[in-house]
């Protein structure tokens, strides 16, 4: 069937960026040149490409492409992507480009946690279209539905797991029985983790991925610094043991759930139990639910990472804005009307395992159970793994604010029935 010709006048693209995701999309918007352009009703044009040393070759991007040049770039182009990461120069650039009226698609989902609203003050300010789907799941067409198709319901809950670098650790730990240390070497000799992999295992990608969908998701501005997180690196052998023998396993969530005292976003290791769907998502696979009013539970699933995945949400957002440069039109403006109180981590009700090593002795047990009493923590269940003059306890509770549980585990260091708190883990999915 032949391809009808483009209408319009071309669309030139500025790419910010030219690392494994850039160069993917600059890839792709030549192979797939005729196709996009039908799609659009406009070509697209690779105008140019940023490069801090212009004299390097990149692979599969013509050099006279390659430019030292940034805001003459963005200056001269109608859609702006932005695949640098971090916070400057790509705030600059991209404000200054919508100051300019020019489309920006990102998948910066630091820039956006930190600065969101600034940015989307300029795009509303100048009618610009601020696009940013692969910023959060990678290829997993996420945002869009968040944002336009679930705009007429009334999100209650976001539950999933959108790292998955950790989400990989946490599975090899489960599957083969590594340790932490074992599991994080080989997820950096595979590419799935950074040298330094503190943005993934200590849960700050993940908490600004969490910042963003609440922000969509509940209609009001939540930055990182609202977000609760913990990271993974003190997940034991022994914690993943305890999960199995419960048919649980540990993953790390990203939450973000909204009732009627207020918002509370968090990030942190919690074990779900093996019915649960996201048990079942292995390797560094995400996966995300949304729970709403009329539309009940939502789940997405795919490739959270990798250049070519995260590339096909890119160029989706180009397309899309493209439409709008080549015919008319805009995309959707910030939400942010709502004004729902962001509550502490300690007003948060949930379930938790805690695990301690105590003295194998009469008495112990019901010494323990007075300090859950206390603080007004039901205990659910307990489970008892004896050894020489000492065994370890797993309490599961029943559903307890934040703040109780803390306290008990203050008061459980302390006491002399109790050798060490070994692990403190949240139960979500039941």
């Amino acid at each position: 069937m032949a391809v009808p010709a483009p209408s319009s006048d071309p669309v030139k693209i500025a790419l910010l960026g030219p690392g494994t995701v850039g160069a993917n999309v600059a890839r792709l918007l030549q192979q797939q040149a005729d196709e996009l352009a039908s799609r659009v009703g406009a070509p697209l044009v690779l105008e140019g490409v940023f490069v801090r040393d212009s004299s390097k070759p990149r692979e599969g991007i013509d050099s006279a492409l390659l430019t030292e040049d940034a805001p003459g770039l963005v200056a001269r182009s109608d859609v702006v992507v932005e695949l640098m990461g971090g916070i400057e120069p790509a705030r600059t650039l991209l404000l200054d480009a919508l100051s300019r009226g020019k489309a920006v698609v990102t998948a910066n989902k630091a820039l956006l946690a930190a600065h969101g609203p600034e940015l989307f003050e300029a795009a509303d300010t100048a009618g610009a279209d601020l696009y940013f789907e692969a910023a959060v799941a990678g290829a997993i067409p996420l945002i869009r539905p968040v944002r336009e198709s679930l705009a007429g319901d009334h999100i209650r809950r976001v539950l999933g797991i959108v790292n998955g670098t950790t989400n990989y650790i946490l599975d090899e730990m489960t599957e083969r029985g590594l340790g932490y240390d074992v599991a994080l070497k080989q997820a950096q000799e595979l590419g799935f983790a950074e040298a330094d992999p503190t943005a993934d295992v200590e849960g700050f990608d993940a908490a600004a991925k969490a910042a963003i969908l609440a922000s969509l998701a509940f209609h009001q501005r939540v930055s990182l610094d609202d977000v609760y997180r913990e990271g993974i690196s003190q997940v034991t052998a022994d914690d993943v043991i305890a999960a199995r023998d419960n048919h649980q396993v540990i993953k790390l969530l990203a939450i973000a759930e909204r009732t009627e005292a207020g918002v509370t976003v968090r990030v942190h290791p919690a074990l779900i139990p093996l019915s649960h769907p996201l048990a079942g998502v292995h390797g560094a696979f995400n996966a995300v639910f949304v729970e709403a009013d009329a539309a009940g539970g939502l789940m997405f699933y795919g490739q959270g990472a990798g250049g070519l995945p995260t590339a096909s949400a890119v160029l989706g957002d180009i397309v899309s804005v493209a439409r709008h440069r080549a015919h008319g039109g805009k995309g959707p403006r910030e939400s942010s009307y709502a004004a729902n109180a962001m509550l502490p981590m300690d007003a948060v009700l949930t379930r938790y395992s805690v695990r301690l090593s105590v003295q194998d002795r009469p008495g112990v047990l019901a010494r323990v159970a007075e300090v859950f009493a206390t603080h007004q923590v039901s205990i659910e269940a307990v489970r008892q793994m004896a050894g020489r003059g000492t065994a370890n306890l797993v309490i599961s509770t029943h559903r307890a604010p934040e703040g109780d549980l803390a306290r008990t585990v203050a008061d459980l260091r302390t006491s002399d029935a109790v050798n060490e708190v070994l692990s403190v883990l949240r139960i979500e999915g039941e």
